[in-house]
């Protein structure tokens, strides 16, 4: 009995440690866990009226009649002819926030959850009390990456939903940088890339101010290559026809030729269909995690190098 108890002491003493760190984490950053919860009930709340809103929007852009026939509604309609104005402005605001969360995170991460505390000496006093720099930020990046890719994960399949039938008029193209990332793995990717690199910055810098500079500008310089490369991530389709080539809405249009030889033109097309939509997130989500990985790796591999 006594050999037992000795054996579970130590596996206790973590379990306490490991939960009196969270309960530390919880209690010095509040003030964003509050805004960050608050943030995703009002996100929820408004993704669940634009979704009520979706019939009454897509009625306002068929055509109308005065009077109404059985195909056609009023004209005089006003609330349907509205509506679809408020619903895709609302889908448009949600989709960008969906869209740049990674820029908060890594501000907040880069500022506050470490370099702030590198600066005021609070992880020190951390490391000092049986917590060691390794496991404090262990326990500082695990809580909000679970929480990120919770909430970001949830407000995804219910911004799809809200979305309804995906009508270009009303909601965007799939390809559109915004609404491409808001409805898709993406969004929790860069979510957490954003949080890696901030760590990385304030781990680096050790100062609040110097950290939130450049972990918001990595986020920046990743978020910009990726969209700006996004049509590269998968083989596009080509079409080659004499004359001119229609291609439909939905596709995802790269390049567009029309060479004349000989007197007789012909139009080439590359683009990515809408079949294209998974393959693409697939690999933007791989390259997104495959940056927060390297960027965590790097933050306890440097914060290991700097320990006595």
């Amino acid at each position: 009995m006594t050999a037992l108890t000795a054996a579970t002491a130590p596996a206790a003493r973590a379990a306490r440690h490991r939960g009196s760190l969270l309960r530390a984490l919880g209690g010095t950053h509040r003030t964003a866990l509050t805004l960050s919860l608050s943030a995703l009930a009002v996100a929820t709340a408004a993704l669940l009226w634009l979704h009520s809103l979706g019939d009454e929007a897509r009625a306002g852009m068929s055509a109308c009649a005065t009077p109404p026939t059985d195909r056609l509604p009023s004209c005089t309609a006003v609330e349907a002819i509205t509506a679809d104005e408020v619903y895709a402005n609302g889908i448009a605001v949600l989709a960008t926030a969906l869209s740049w969360v990674m820029f908060p995170v890594a501000a907040w991460a880069g500022g506050a959850l470490i370099g702030r505390e590198l600066e005021n000496g609070t992880a020190q006093l951390a490391w000092t009390q049986s917590v060691g720099p390794l496991r404090w930020l262990a326990a500082k990046l695990a809580a909000p990456a679970a929480l990120l890719t919770a909430g970001t994960g949830a407000l995804v399949p219910l911004n799809v939903w809200a979305r309804g039938d995906g009508d270009p008029d009303l909601v965007g193209d799939w390809y559109d940088p915004d609404a491409f990332v808001s409805t898709g793995p993406v969004a929790v990717a860069y979510a957490l890339a954003g949080l890696a690199l901030g760590a990385l910055a304030g781990l680096v810098w050790r100062r609040a101010l110097p950290a939130t500079g450049v972990a918001l500008a990595a986020s920046l310089f990743l978020h910009s290559l990726l969209e700006r490369h996004r049509e590269d991530l998968w083989p596009t389709v080509s079409r080659i026809a004499p004359g001119s080539i229609e291609l439909p809405r939905s596709a995802f249009q790269v390049t567009w030729d029309t060479p004349m030889p000989h007197g007789v033109q012909i139009s080439r097309a590359t683009f990515h269909p809408r079949s294209h939509f998974w393959p693409l997130q697939y690999m933007e989500t791989g390259l997104l995690l495959a940056v927060a990985g390297t960027a965590m790796a790097a933050a306890f591999l440097l914060l290991a190098r700097r320990l006595p």
